[in-house]
């Protein structure tokens, strides 16, 4: 897998300033969407890295109508679980700021992998492309619910997970192809952890992580601790 050409890397001190300069830039690509298209159409990623982003956010200065929020994957659970993304979300950030809640869309997982797959296709097709999408990246690679080794059609925008490593095995997840539909994308990586995944995707092995692409800016805001 080529190396994105497009895709910078920042460093930055810890955990806080990660999530302190992604909200920083979400809050510039919302305005300049705004500005120049009318709405700003994010997609939202789970973990704790972006909750601590999340409610920063609740304090921010900005047009909350034009606001349109989707989500990258959920893992299928009944709606009210709080191990939900959607949930996650709503705690730390959505409940607190006015954003209509019919521009705030989430993956109906609790329908199953299968139907809620139908259905967010269905949600995200006519609104392509996003103008943010903010990704993380687990230990092994992986990125939404796209984990190594798994088969995908590369033709769909939302893929049933029935076999995901990590439970719940079964999740919906936004494609390769979906979440490369985006103006900007933000990839958050904290932690030790990190270390190994990160190692590999910039000798360029073929993770999940490292085939998403953007159709014009790509980050990676990356902490000193997640430094192979």
């Amino acid at each position: 897998m080529e190396v994105n050409a497009h895709l910078i890397w920042q460093l930055l001190a810890n955990v806080d300033r990660v999530a302190e300069e992604a909200g920083q830039r979400i809050l510039i690509a919302a305005n300049q969407a705004i500005q120049t298209r009318g709405y700003f159409r994010i997609v939202l990623a789970g973990g704790r890295t972006p909750e601590q982003t999340y409610s920063l956010l609740t304090k921010a200065d900005t047009n909350w109508s034009k606001w349109h929020v989707y989500y990258g994957d959920e893992r299928c659970l009944p709606e009210a679980d709080e191990e939900r993304n959607s949930n996650m979300a709503a705690r730390a950030w959505l409940n607190a700021v006015a954003i209509p809640s019919p521009q705030i869309h989430p993956i109906p997982a609790q329908l199953g992998a299968i139907a809620a797959a139908r259905r967010y296709t269905e949600i995200i097709k006519p609104i392509l492309p996003f103008d943010l999408v903010l990704l993380g990246m687990g230990e092994d690679g992986h990125t939404a619910s796209l984990f190594p080794n798994q088969v995908h059609s590369p033709h769909e925008l939302v893929h049933p997970i029935f076999n995901a490593p990590k439970p719940p095995t079964e999740r919906v997840s936004l494609s390769i192809l979906a979440l490369s539909q985006t103006r900007e994308l933000i990839f958050l990586i904290t932690g030790r952890n990190k270390r190994e995944a990160v190692a590999a995707w910039q000798r360029g092995d073929n993770l999940p992580v490292a085939q998403i692409r953007a159709l014009h800016k790509a980050t990676v805001l990356i902490d000193s601790m997640a430094i192979p």
